[in-house]
């Protein structure tokens, strides 16, 4: 976490710089009715995780593109905290309650999640962490496209990479963040508030 503190709005604020337009995306459904007879694109659709496989929604009716089912705070090589994010509760009780974390540990995330109804392109994980109310910092990592998960690929888990935690009095404390899945659509999948203390060691 940086010892700047830039104002917590531009973060929010920015936007790619780059002009590429998305195009329009199918659905499982649309891929899997595009030219059903024409063997080379059966495989190529096959590629993709677009088989016969692809699992059914989390529940009737789901209408979510991606499904982030946990995320699980690695520090050091202590047993990992988990962020059980299968349910509305659990979510809403995060943005109350602080982690603990040594000055100097070494931490990283590991988000576990499904994708359903279409090709997820371009996802992200931003972050935006304040201290004291005061932005210090902020984290945009990419996690890659990915297609709706089959039986074979029932989730996704990605490691983002590993930071240090500060050191010293004036860094310890409690520190807030607002974690953001987004797309290259620019569609918000998910939104959490929670946080951690850096203690001493």
């Amino acid at each position: 976490m940086a010892s700047e503190t830039p104002d917590f709005q531009q973060f929010e604020d920015e936007q790619p710089s780059d002009d590429y337009k998305v195009s329009a995306k199918k659905t499982v459904d649309e891929y899997k009715k595009l030219d059903a007879g024409d063997e080379s694109l059966a495989k190529w659709k096959e590629s993709l995780g677009l088989g016969q496989d692809v699992l059914p929604l989390e529940f009737e009716g789901d209408k979510r593109k991606v499904v982030i089912q946990k995320i699980q705070l690695l520090v050091n090589n202590e047993t990992p905290i988990t962020f059980d994010l299968t349910n509305e509760k659990t979510i809403k009780e995060l943005a109350s309650k602080r982690y603990k974390i040594k000055e100097n540990a070494i931490y990283k995330l590991k988000i576990t999640f499904k994708v359903q109804h279409e090709i997820i392109t371009g996802l992200r994980y931003v972050q935006y962490i304040k201290k004291a109310g005061i932005a210090v910092d902020k984290i945009d990592d990419h996690l890659g496209s990915y297609a709706p998960n089959t039986k074979g690929k029932p989730y996704y888990e990605v490691e983002l990479p590993e930071s240090e935690a500060p050191s010293g009095f004036l860094v310890r404390g409690n520190y807030s963040a607002v974690s953001k899945f987004i797309d290259d659509d620019k569609k918000t999948h998910l939104t959490l508030n929670w946080g951690v203390e850096i203690v001493k060691k």
